[in-house]
């Protein structure tokens, strides 16, 4: 695992009404700091990346379909300097995932029409000067193929 990154699994409580699935509490360690709260939405197929932040960590929480969520450590003083993580995170696999700043991520939807990823960000998204840096999704600079690997 990439250095600073962790998930937790996350549990609906499911009963013949629907069911009900905490994401995030102030007594977890992943808590910490909240800026704001949003949904992002990707299309099946359909690839968000890359970007970072320099201050910024996220936490994201696929809501809806299929997400392959892809960090890439690119901190030369990292111990994980190099390394890519996978992460298929969703209604078949819910988790909480945790991004710390100046690691590299983006991501795919998988499955269904439309994915919904929730982001609870230490930080509010400043407009006039927004830490967000981009590469493009097929940058030669991260050794990462966003196509399907067969098995």
């Amino acid at each position: 695992m990439i250095e600073g990154v962790s998930t937790r699994r996350l549990n609906p409580i499911s009963d013949e009404r629907g069911y009900l699935m905490e994401m995030l509490r102030s007594d977890w360690e992943e808590f910490g700091k909240v800026g704001q709260v949003y949904v992002t939405a990707v299309y099946k197929g359909v690839v968000k990346g890359w970007h970072y932040h320099k201050i910024q960590t996220d936490r994201f929480i696929c809501l809806q379909g299929m997400a392959k969520v892809v960090l890439y450590d690119s901190r030369p003083e990292s111990p994980t300097y190099g390394r890519i993580n996978e992460f298929f995170m969703g209604e078949k696999n819910p988790l909480l995932l945790v991004i710390p700043p100046m690691v590299m991520h983006g991501f795919k939807g998988i499955a269904g029409d439309t994915t919904l990823i929730v982001n609870v960000p230490t930080e509010l998204y400043n407009y006039s000067n927004p830490d967000e840096h981009r590469l493009p999704y097929d940058t030669e600079q991260i050794p990462y193929d966003w196509g399907i690997k067969m098995g």
